[in-house]
């Protein structure tokens, strides 16, 4: 990275705070940082005040910039052996429960929440169940809402909920009215807004990596509060938390805690 980006990032992240509520310094700085400053390059910026001063003048630009900001990497049932602990857990709540209410963060493209209807509609009635899917990435949240995926997307999935859950068009396999009418779509940033509350599940899963240890101790306090008493958090396969009494959860089977 050349010293002139270097100089002047101090002083982008501060405009970029005051634009956006995106607070730059509690994501990793070395990953982020290499990243924009990737793209400013392909902008043909020659710094990034200038970068900001346009992104300032055009949406289009603030757009990009907001998705170059995250990966989107995710499928359905990512990570299938932590899918099946899931299972099992949610076989519980049903018993338990007359209605169960879950929070997908970070649900990027949409697979995560689609998976979790899918899981559900298996012990319960979508009339028993509600799923908040969240992102900070406005682009990928409409197409998660639009529930359209190429036919690679879906390959992994099982038969039946390819042939209940999905309707084949052309190129693509669209998520169907069903599985879409338990799912509320919202933009919230982890990390600045307020979090939405009493939720039995919550998933948060392969964002936490992108984060200092100061806005992970953020957003897993955030995670917390959003639990019932009794609540259960699911993490991803890197994120296992340390000390987890800190934010009042007790760990279950690996990367899964229940709220105290």
């Amino acid at each position: 990275m050349d010293n002139s980006s270097d100089q002047d990032y101090e002083q982008f992240k501060t405009m970029f705070f005051r634009l956006t509520g995106i607070n730059l310094s509690l994501y990793k700085e070395e990953q982020m940082k290499r990243r924009l400053n990737t793209f400013r390059i392909r902008k043909n910026m020659p710094d990034f005040i200038s970068f900001f001063s346009e992104m300032r003048k055009s949406d289009e630009l603030l757009k990009e910039v907001l998705s170059r900001m995250t990966i989107n990497v995710t499928e359905f049932y990512r990570n299938l052996p932590r899918w099946t602990i899931l299972e099992k857990k949610i076989q519980k709540l049903a018993e338990h429960k007359e209605n169960i209410s879950i929070w997908s963060a970070a649900c990027s493209t949409g697979e995560e929440p689609y998976s979790l209807a899918m899981l559900l509609r298996k012990y319960v009635p979508d009339s028993r169940f509600s799923i908040v899917a969240s992102d900070i990435d406005n682009d990928v949240l409409e197409k998660a809402s639009e529930g359209r995926y190429l036919e690679r997307a879906v390959a992994g999935l099982p038969p039946d909920d390819l042939q209940n859950y999905f309707v084949h068009d052309g190129l693509f396999y669209s998520a169907s009215q069903t599985l879409k009418k338990s799912i509320r779509f919202i933009r919230h940033d982890l990390l600045s807004d307020p979090v939405p509350s009493h939720f039995d599940l919550v998933v948060c899963r392969n964002v936490l990596i992108y984060f200092t240890d100061g806005g992970k101790n953020i957003i897993y306090h955030k995670l917390s509060d959003s639990l019932k008493d009794g609540g259960i958090l699911f993490v991803g396969s890197t994120e296992q938390i340390f000390h987890p009494e800190t934010y009042q959860l007790k760990p279950e089977e690996t990367f899964f805690y229940r709220k105290q």
